[in-house]
């Protein structure tokens, strides 16, 4: 029986996608569910898994290529078993999209062009067992280390000036091209300003020492700052109305329920999974939602729906060690909070001086919808909460 595969069903703000990685070869026997092929959109990678046991006979579209939503992209026989040589039916459906793709298409996928570039090889040399013949990724690793040598011998001649210096070209990802273009729309189309303050995190440093052992007893997760930070910010949204709304043509829209993005570093790039209805989770709840999505978005598992929506958004660079930065926008957000390294600092404290676990708050903001009034009295209000966490308790 053949079936087609197809690419998903893309959200509306999605509106293309491309092949990312095929994972396995004309023929090649795959078991049901098994992931065949990652599909890159600007937001997600999504996996399309094998409907049965069998194997793909034709594929419609090479990594590299741009795809739209339900496009089929290869054709797949099912009812053979995982383990089994090809058979007959199948090997004769392969070879003709064998012999054409040899004919009309030699391209090299992304993946292979940036391997061989790497290692300055020549793809010429290079034996493919792919579709009709084409270079995998497989094949490329295979050549570098059988032949070692040929490394050297294809390598282009080096500019004396260059000495032993040289350098790379790497193509953007689809994610990395739309990180760069919201950045840029941030920073062009809005009235963007920062401001600054710094928060004394003894008290919750002594909070987490006091009960650490305690709370990841009774709820299975270590207590960590996120926790508090996202409490913080969930708290002082709610007494300034403006940092949780947006700017819509002419409209302001006021949202009324609190959805916290995440900052998230990802082998792919940052990426701003959202924390939904915040005012109703515990401490507990919150770490192990961030814990979830920053696993997910490690694995790139992250799906559209965890991307979407997002009322304000909270980065931690303290956890690489950065003392202090100017966050940019992620629109159509008015505000962004940066967290920072926690460092022992002289304080002065009644006229004396003690040495803090001092750490660094900025909030960039959009000028255009939030006055200085707001801003500076929303990080006010994440200082004292931070500073004073009895008053999140006590709601005041």
């Amino acid at each position: 029986m053949s079936i087609e595969i197809k690419v998903p069903v893309l959200p509306e703000s999605v509106a293309d996608a491309t092949i990312a990685t095929w994972h396995v070869k004309a023929g090649e026997q795959v078991s049901r569910d098994q992931n065949l092929v990652d599909i890159e959109t600007d937001k997600v990678v999504l996996e399309v898994v094998a409907p049965e046991d069998g194997s793909i006979v034709e594929f419609l579209a090479e990594e590299g290529d741009t795809v739209l939503a339900e496009a089929v992209i290869a054709k797949f026989v099912a009812g053979a078993v995982a383990g089994q040589e090809v058979s007959k039916e199948q090997a004769e459906a392969a070879a003709p999209q064998a012999a054409e793709s040899e004919e009309t298409n030699d391209a090299l996928s992304p993946s292979v062009r940036r391997l061989i570039a790497e290692h300055n090889l020549d793809a010429a040399k290079i034996k493919g067992t792919g579709v009709g013949g084409r270079i995998t990724k497989e094949d490329v690793e295979a050549f570098i280390k059988s032949a070692p040598a040929a490394k050297s011998a294809a390598a282009p001649a080096v500019v004396a000036p260059l000495g032993e210096r040289s350098q790379k070209r790497v193509p953007m990802t689809r994610l990395r091209k739309t990180i760069a273009n919201r950045l840029l729309e941030a920073k062009n189309s809005t009235a963007m300003l920062t401001t600054f303050n710094e928060v004394n995190m003894k008290p919750i440093m002594d909070i987490r020492k006091q009960y650490q052992e305690l709370f990841e007893k009774k709820h299975g997760i270590r207590l960590g700052f996120m926790s508090f930070y996202v409490k913080a910010v969930t708290e002082a949204l709610k007494r300034f109305p403006e940092v949780n709304a947006s700017i819509d043509g002419d409209d302001i829209v006021y949202h009324n329920y609190f959805d916290v993005s995440i900052a998230v570093s990802t082998p792919r790039g940052l990426v701003t999974p959202v924390l939904r209805d915040t005012d109703t989770m515990s401490l507990a709840d919150i770490e192990r939602n961030v814990r979830e999505l920053a696993i997910k978005g490690r694995d790139g598992k992250l799906t559209v729906d965890d991307m979407t929506g997002g009322n304000f958004t909270v980065t931690n660079g303290g956890v690489f060690g950065s003392l202090m930065s100017t966050p940019i926008l992620n629109l159509p957000q008015s505000a962004i909070l940066g967290m920072h390294a926690i460092k022992d600092r002289p304080m002065a404290v009644n006229g004396q001086v003690e040495i803090l676990p001092m750490m660094y708050l900025a909030l960039s903001y959009d000028h255009r919808i939030i006055d200085g009034r707001e801003s500076v009295g929303f990080l006010v209000a994440i200082k004292d909460f931070l500073e004073d966490p009895t008053r999140l308790l006590l709601d005041l």
